[in-house]
């Protein structure tokens, strides 16, 4: 990734497909497989390459989506997804800003990706989004730093529909193999912490399918 958002994401060598690369990314997923923590692989895209049954325990009760599902694209459930704050607590600031923040740094690296550009498009037309992404977003920046915006190290709250779990706050982990690297994929562990000794926060009513999220954290511009 670029700079702004927490470290220089190189961009992907031409690495060819063989078999014995698929073989890696199988026995990478058996490893992921075998970990008690929600763990991905994602590509530049934010596309996801494989996930563990622990991601998947984690996201099991958000609804179906055409276009922003966890297990597809990790950056679009968190932007586009209804039930996206069902599951990431404080969702706005503590994941919606940064992932905007990654999303313009990897514009940056892969302005010619077509669906990081279908992203941005998508973002476009929502106004309340694309005021976020072009006067909120700098301003949040100023504000809290930019290191506010990477993810390794970042401690974020999850609403586990583990009842056992419920309100947890979780560290994000990137521990990115040589491979994984050389494929311009990287690993992202969400290691969970204990449980917050606090009441659970409120839940949103769920928004009909397709409806946007909107950031309310960051006010459209006045006229």
């Amino acid at each position: 990734m670029a700079h702004q958002a927490g470290g220089q994401w190189p961009a992907p060598r031409p690495v060819p497909e063989t078999c014995e690369t698929q073989a890696y990314l199988e026995d990478y997923a058996t490893l992921l497989d075998a970990l008690p923590f929600p763990s991905l692989v994602v590509d530049h895209r934010w596309k996801v390459v494989t996930a563990n049954g622990a991601f998947e325990a984690l996201f099991r009760g958000v609804r179906p989506h055409p276009t922003a599902m966890p297990g597809d694209n990790f950056l679009r459930f968190v932007l586009f997804h209804p039930d996206a704050g069902d599951v990431l607590g404080e969702h706005e600031p503590g994941w919606c800003l940064p992932m905007l923040a990654h999303l313009r740094a990897a514009l940056e690296t892969y302005g010619h990706e077509h669906e990081l550009q279908a992203v941005r498009r998508d973002i476009a037309q929502d106004p309340l989004m694309e005021a976020a992404y072009r006067q909120g977003l700098p301003h949040w920046i100023r504000a809290v730093g930019e290191a506010a915006t990477r993810l390794d190290g970042a401690v974020r709250l999850l609403l586990h529909p583990d009842p056992r779990r419920g309100p947890v706050e979780c560290r994000i982990v990137e521990e990115t193999p040589q491979t994984l690297r050389d494929l311009g994929h990287r690993r992202l562990t969400m290691v969970l912490r204990e449980p917050r000794r606090v009441a659970p926060p409120a839940r949103r009513p769920r928004r009909p399918r397709g409806t946007a999220t909107h950031l309310t954290v960051v006010p459209a511009p006045e006229d």
